[in-house]
């Protein structure tokens, strides 16, 4: 019922707006877990169904991201890892990717509180590897996450999510693109948590909109618990 309560205020506050540009609007469906191997170490896996419009069969990317975190404590990690990308042209009939960028990413994650709300830093540097060119990037992005019905995130909280990302690139073109966030979150238990909101993404001279789904399912992998 809950996860119900959520998708209806999405729908009533962004409804409108995708509905009267949907072909301005793409979709992204999104998958992140971490996956617990050892007390400090976990690993990272993401996937991205990222589409052209509001309709999930007008792909545009395909993102693949995987990791190795090591957590120095339970708000502080770091992340070496590798991601696949694939990039379809809008409305192609070709069912393989028309450009291809293999990724190397390192990753600071830490976050803290003050009073209810939650605020989470990451910082990235990415070494893309597109076709036969190759580009570096850096990205940096507050969250805050503020919890609506409890005085903290835990099982059964509805919360608020917020941030902005900025990415800059090595050399020419020095700004890359800025990511804008807002939306609605579900802790349906301890390691699983649905999310839905409305991404505003900038990119040079152009901007787009993104409709959000996102599951966070976290697991423990150990046989045996430390």
């Amino acid at each position: 019922m809950k996860l119900k309560f959520i998708l209806s205020i999405g729908l009533l506050a962004w409804g409108p707006m995708f509905l009267s540009a949907q072909n301005d609007t793409g979709n992204w469906l999104m998958y992140f877990g971490t996956n617990k191997i050892s007390e400090k170490f976990s690993i990272h896996s993401e996937a991205q169904y990222r589409n052209h419009t509001i309709s999930p069969t007008n792909i545009e990317q395909l993102l693949l991201r995987t990791g190795l975190n090591y957590h120095f404590k339970p708000n502080t990690s770091a992340t070496f890892g590798y991601a696949h990308i694939g990039n379809y042209i809008y409305e192609s009939d070709q069912k393989s990717p028309e450009v291809e960028e293999h990724r190397v990413w390192q990753q600071f994650l830490t976050t803290n509180t003050i009073g209810r709300v939650k605020f989470e830093h990451r910082y990235r540097v990415e070494e893309r590897f597109i076709e036969d060119d190759f580009k570096m990037r850096f990205r940096y992005r507050l969250m805050v996450f503020v919890p609506l019905n409890k005085q903290k995130i835990e099982t059964g909280a509805i919360y608020l999510g917020i941030y902005d990302e900025l990415f800059i690139n090595d050399k020419r073109n020095f700004f890359d693109r800025n990511r804008l966030y807002g939306g609605f979150g579900y802790q349906y238990a301890s390691n699983i948590h649905f999310q839905v909101g409305l991404l505003r993404q900038e990119v040079q001279t152009t901007a787009k909109t993104f409709l959000q789904f996102g599951l966070i399912y976290n697991t423990d992998l150990r046989t045996s618990k430390d």
